[in-house]
């Protein structure tokens, strides 16, 4: 049986891409139309596994989903970092003189805004998905629209790129976990994501950074998310790097008792950027 795997939009979205990239193209693509929709998904046991995306480089953290995984107990076991290169796709047969409109994703519209300004009779209208925008060229038959996807989304619906990698900047990534319900026991972990609290004084955070830095561990990222039911008080989420098991065992015993919450959302290894 295939791997079922949910992802947030449709197929040849970019989630599609970074799910093919992880886990291979032997698998079942389940469509969900938001965030939550996925995380429970895969709490009910109606997939195996799910890619979620928590950041990227130009647009920052994507800080509902932190809520996510702790809400709905998911665990991280791996990590994706995908290159964002938006195409421009029309039906076949179109040509960048029959463009008239061209649809897409808000954020991908925003990240592409440079190429657009050179097209101002275009009109351009945000769309809730960039691979659905593909789709309905397809099954709308538009003859005058263009949509910004993935290169998945035009291989998927059979769409003519007129334009490769239009985005204003292009060192422009995404980064997905890999999730499921259970935490994997990967022998040789090197990456760890938790979510913690500290008592709410000076120096409580300091305290255990400067913990963290003393076990010769690295922290890739840190991230302050409100607590709901304690008004002007965070957690904080942090991905720490080790070369040695043994740097991070070290410092769950130090950090232990200088915390208020711990919870460990995912230790597996680190993905290639």
């Amino acid at each position: 049986m295939k791997n079922r795997v949910a992802i947030q939009g449709y197929i040849g979205s970019y989630h599609h891409e970074a799910a093919n990239n992880y886990l291979g193209n032997d698998i079942e693509i389940v469509e969900c139309d938001t965030f939550k929709t996925l995380a429970k998904s895969l709490t009910k046991g109606k997939v195996d596994t799910a890619i979620m995306a928590i950041e990227n480089t130009i647009a920052g953290a994507i800080l509902p989903n932190y809520a996510l995984l702790t809400k709905y107990n998911l665990k991280v076991v791996g990590e994706i970092y995908l290159s964002i290169q938006h195409q421009l796709m029309v039906k076949k047969g179109q040509t960048l003189d029959d463009i008239k409109e061209v649809r897409s994703h808000q954020m991908a519209l925003l990240q592409c805004d440079k190429f657009l300004e050179k097209h101002p009779t275009w009109r351009v209208v945000n769309d809730i998905d960039t691979a659905l925008t593909a789709k309905d060229i397809i099954e709308q038959d538009l003859n005058d629209v263009a949509a910004i996807a993935s290169r998945k989304a035009a291989e998927v619906y059979g769409l003519d790129i007129l334009a490769s990698s239009i985005q204003t900047f292009q060192d422009n990534f995404t980064r997905f976990f890999v999730l499921q319900r259970e935490h994997n026991d990967y022998e040789d972990f090197n990456k760890v994501s938790m979510r913690f609290s500290v008592p709410h004084k000076a120096g409580a955070l300091v305290d255990v950074l400067n913990q963290i830095a003393e076990c010769g561990i690295n922290m890739d990222k840190i991230q302050s998310v409100p607590i709901i039911e304690k008004p002007w008080e965070y957690s904080f989420h942090i991905d720490i790097t080790f070369e040695q098991k043994e740097q991070y065992y070290e410092l769950l015993g130090k950090i232990a008792r200088k915390l208020t919450d711990l919870e460990i959302l995912g230790e597996y290894k680190l993905g290639k950027k």
